[in-house]
């Protein structure tokens, strides 16, 4: 099975290394933001990288076309985020792709969803929180099943 892990370059990337064995066994790659930590994630697993995308409409658009190459090079059956914007294009095309989907909430998400998790919500064939309060925030789909970090 083949596992895209989609994350930004910062605190997420931190909280992705801690769930890495996790993934042990399977093919995986990772989609990210060109950062110094480039090197650490390429050590990791194959590696994609892309500009940041922020809060630029003008980069999202450019990101989907990215996202889209991506997908269609790797062909994953599942596609694991624990934010942010960048999982946003993976999951939507994702989903077109027949790619499961799997979001799990920042930790310091206590008593509100991100902005991420709400827009990857509906296309999420599973979403995590990492909080048992955040469950009835987050919605029906929510499942805590324990703090992951």
């Amino acid at each position: 099975m083949k596992v895209g892990i989609i994350c930004s370059h910062g605190g997420h990337w931190t909280e992705t290394c801690q769930i890495f064995a996790a993934f042990e066994g399977y093919d995986t790659f990772i989609a990210t933001y060109q950062s110094a930590r480039a090197a650490d994630v390429q050590q990791v697993s194959r590696a994609y990288f892309t500009h940041d995308i922020g809060r630029n409409l003008y980069r999202m658009a450019r990101t989907f076309v990215w996202a889209a190459k991506v997908l269609r090079n790797e062909r994953p059956h599942v596609l694991i985020s624990m934010g942010a914007e960048i999982a946003i294009p993976f999951f939507y095309l994702g989903k077109l792709f027949g790619c499961k989907t799997i979001f799990i909430e920042s930790w310091c998400r206590v008593t509100s969803v991100s902005q991420t998790g709400k827009l990857v919500y509906p296309v999420s064939d599973a979403f995590f929180v990492q909080w048992p309060q955040l469950c009835s925030v987050a919605g029906k789909k929510a499942q805590f099943v324990g703090a992951i970090l």
